[in-house]
């Protein structure tokens, strides 16, 4: 087997093992790494606004 074909087949091994394990299917299993992503991505947004919420605040504060 290839290099590539190896190291492109070793996460699908490692997720349907991980399934099997855990009695779920690898559909459920990538749907919930999806929602987490996307939970993690989100709570970066929220910190990236905050923070400039605030310095736009200073901003203003100074303007004044």
């Amino acid at each position: 087997m290839s290099e590539a074909l190896a190291s492109a087949t070793r996460p699908d091994a490692k997720l349907t093992e991980r399934a099997r394990r855990e009695g779920r299917s690898k559909q459920e299993l990538a749907i919930e790494a999806i929602r987490d992503a996307q939970n993690r991505a989100e709570l970066k947004v929220d910190d990236v606004l905050a923070e400039l919420m605030n310095s736009d605040a200073e901003i203003l504060d100074y303007l004044k």
